[in-house]
């Protein structure tokens, strides 16, 4: 949720309005198969340029970023513009994570099939479809009532091994816990206790830490009781906030 990277050129996203052209001109769709088509085709070429180029080796997390519709996450109006290399705005403030940014972060929890996990700030929904392609059960936390609704609305139809719920992520979900790893897509300013508590030894977590303007991605792993700590690179995301908009 509200996640930023960078916004690449403006030749990039040339291409791929010319690449989506054929989708709203006048006779360039002979249906819904043929426009699922053109989506499948600029999936590929999203993992190919955007994902693998930039160094992403994970087959299950590439095969999962072919996979899942991201069109079908964003705003119908911005559906154009879906698969281009930048976040998109989804409503509420909030936005729908650059897709190197979902792959990364992806990575960095080295998912499989035997996972259980925790994401804090479901949303579009998006990342946790792409979670849930690789891992076993995802829980996922969001405060802002009306974008969980529809989070849950469109991967209730696809993905049952999600659950979505209402609520503020900072203290998790500790009647599920512990989890085997843990993503968190706002930023705290530090990385929150219960979070901590809910990961199991062995367990890692991919989180943004720090103030607005001096954030960095980390990735923490759960070692005797103790978070061992490797910076990934600068981001820029939204606040972490509490019930009451106050930022953790």
């Amino acid at each position: 949720m509200g996640k930023v990277f960078r916004f690449h050129s403006y030749l990039s996203c040339g291409l791929l309005l010319a690449a989506m052209a054929p989708l709203f001109l006048p006779g360039g769709c002979r249906g819904e198969t043929d426009v699922e088509g053109r989506y499948r085709a600029l999936r590929e070429a999203m993992v190919a340029r955007q994902i693998a180029d930039r160094g992403v080796r994970h087959e299950g997390v590439l095969a999962a970023m072919r996979k899942v519709p991201r069109h079908l996450f964003v705003p119908p109006h911005l559906r154009p513009l879906a698969y281009g290399d930048h976040p998109l705005p989804i409503g509420e403030g909030q936005t729908i994570s650059q897709p190197y940014i979902v792959a990364l972060m992806t990575e960095a929890l080295a998912p499989d099939r035997s996972m259980k996990v925790l994401e804090i700030g479901t949303g579009s929904g998006y990342q946790a479809a792409v979670l849930a392609e690789l891992c076993r059960e995802v829980f996922t936390i969001e405060i802002i009532p009306s974008l969980a609704r529809k989070a849950q609305e469109i991967l209730g139809r696809t993905y049952p091994n999600v659950r979505v719920r209402i609520g503020d992520g900072y203290r998790g979900w500790p009647e599920e816990a512990p989890f085997d790893a843990v993503i968190v897509t706002c930023s705290p300013r530090a990385v929150p206790e219960p979070l901590i508590a809910q990961l199991r030894e062995g367990g890692r977590m991919i989180i943004p830490v720090g103030e607005a303007g001096a954030q960095e991605l980390v990735l923490l792993k759960k070692e005797k009781g103790r978070l061992r700590r490797h910076s990934i690179l600068p981001v820029r995301f939204v606040p972490m906030v509490d019930p009451r908009g106050g930022i953790y």
